[in-house]
């Protein structure tokens, strides 16, 4: 097995504890608290300093510190790579601290921009300000934590960081199940998990980092070359590399304006869908980051292009059968895992609906993720920047061609119309960064694509076919108790994913197709 593919499966079983914490956290939410105004306004607190995250953590400051670190790691020696480690740690703790003063400062504010429809709901946005306060510090603490996993990755110690956002889930489940009862708003327990977990999260990776003699000590210099040089990566590639999570960002603003739960049905559904996008697609993207900076280094420009090809290979055959189970499968997730006590069933046909809206823009999600690198490991951010943009505009334009029509008809569920709208615009986000790297000539797909695809449509065909044929009457799931709706569900991934997998083996698609040359 090669050594990027033995990473990619660490990185993904790590990312799966994680996620099925992330799941059993989301069962407690939603079963402790419902889909309700205050879980409207904890969600959208909670997202506020999670979307920065994004751009401070997996985003932005990923995709511009690794290719710096690699490059330093590979030319300059280890004084040099450590001297760059303490003057980054300074000048993001200090830039960081900042943020966060005027976020805590500044809450109000900030839920009127990004939540404007509780404005005329006095009780939501007051309690949204009131815990925005709360979790905001936890910017500072994981993307603290984001430049350490950057660090262990580009070391090739890609576990550790995949692991840790499994206190995440364990600190959020705690504040629900012991927390809650001794606030006399009880969701208001979950922001203080937030805020703990940050913190955990960052104490968790300093043993990691002392062992390899890289542990940070905050240094400032303003003059310092490398850290200039990551800095003016970050500005463009905060906006290229999260337009989904802008995307989202403005779904939450409109979705403000719509009935209370709204915004919770989106985020259940986003949290379904992002399983195996964080499992297959984060996963391939952290890993092959590293990789294609070191190839842009030694100018190895068909190394570059082979490891892009096989990352697009490896997304193309989990993204498509993915998002087609997500789609069919929608209502039985969400009636097997969190329609229970708070949740109702009528949640579940809410949340459904954007769930399988989402789904359908899993490939395009998981696209993003994997193209990106090709541009930010060679340093190049103003490209992504401008899809960026052109994608944004798109969904901002879609969002009103698709939702205001939904909701004038008077239809059911006009929040599922924003995740359509984010579905279509990464497609064309997707598209631009890959027409962009051909027409660069920075990939050219090797052969055999045309009898590649044919065998994935054909398997997943199958696929779509054996579901239809198992799936019960939708409104069965309501009427049974928990474990014959586990075991229904289990049973048709079990019996799909088994499909699949030896649809493919009988077309000739074997495993030792997906081993990278050159390790």
């Amino acid at each position: 097995m090669s050594r990027i593919f033995k990473s990619t499966a660490i990185v993904s079983s790590m990312t799966l504890i994680s996620r099925l914490f992330g799941y059993l956290r989301d069962m407690v939410l939603a079963i402790t608290f419902g889909a309700s105004g205050a879980t409207d306004a904890f969600f959208v607190a909670f997202r506020i300093p999670n979307f920065l995250r994004r751009l401070f953590a997996e985003g932005a400051f990923s995709q511009a510190f690794v290719p710096v670190f690699a490059e330093y790691r590979e030319k300059r020696g280890a004084a040099a790579l450590k001297d760059l480690v303490d003057h980054v740690s300074g000048a993001l703790t200090l830039v960081l601290f900042l943020v966060t003063a005027v976020g805590i400062i500044a809450a109000p504010v900030l839920i009127s921009i990004f939540a404007p429809g509780f404005q005329g709901d006095d009780g939501r946005h007051v309690l949204a300000a009131e815990m925005l306060r709360i979790t905001f510090p936890y910017l500072l603490f994981i993307s603290l934590t984001a430049m350490a996993g950057g660090i262990l990755n580009s070391l090739g110690r890609f576990a550790v960081p995949a692991f840790t956002p499994v206190f995440l889930n364990l600190s959020l489940i705690v504040a629900a199940l012991y927390g809650a009862p001794y606030f006399s708003e009880p969701v208001v327990a979950l922001a203080w998990g937030v805020f703990a977990a940050g913190a955990i999260q960052l104490a968790f990776q300093i043993p990691f980092l002392m062992r390899h003699g890289l542990l940070p000590r905050p240094r400032w210099r303003r003059a310092h070359e490398g850290v200039k040089r990551i800095f003016r990566l970050m500005l463009p590639a905060i906006f290229g590399t999260s337009v989904v999570q802008i995307n989202l960002l403005i779904d939450t603003l409109i979705a403000s304006f719509l009935m209370a739960g709204s915004i919770t049905w989106l985020y259940f559904s986003d949290r379904f869908v992002e399983l195996p996008l964080a499992l297959f697609g984060i996963a391939i993207a952290t890993v092959i980051l590293p990789r294609l900076s070191k190839e842009h280094a030694q100018s190895n420009r068909q190394g570059f292009s082979q490891t892009l090809d096989w990352a697009l290979r490896l997304a193309v055959l989990i993204a498509i059968p993915s998002a087609l189970g997500l789609i069919l499968l929608a209502t039985p997730i969400l009636a097997s895992l969190i329609q229970y006590r708070e949740f109702l069933a009528s949640d579940t046909h809410m949340a459904a609906l954007s769930l399988m809206a989402y789904a359908a823009g899993l490939p395009g999600f998981m696209l993003i993720k994997i193209l990106a690198p090709g541009y930010f490991s060679r340093q190049d951010t103003k490209t992504p920047v401008k899809v960026a943009v052109i994608a944004m505009l798109a969904n901002i334009i879609l969002n009103i061609a698709i939702v205001v029509p939904w909701v004038m008809l008077g239809w059911a569920g006009p929040h599922a119309g924003l995740a359509l709208a984010t579905t279509l615009s990464a497609y064309l986000n997707a598209l631009l960064l890959f027409l962009g790297l051909r027409r660069s000539g920075i990939l050219t797909l090797n052969p055999g694509w045309r009898s590649f695809l044919l065998r994935i449509l054909t398997a997943n065909a199958l696929l779509v076919g054996l579901l239809l044929w198992m799936l019960p009457d939708v409104t069965l799931w309501s009427q049974w108790l928990a474990p014959q709706r586990l075991t229904q569900l289990l049973l048709l991934i079990a019996a799909g994913a088994l499909t699949y997998i030896l649809a493919l083996l009988a077309l000739g698609l074997r495993p030792r197709q997906f081993l990278l040359s050159g390790e």
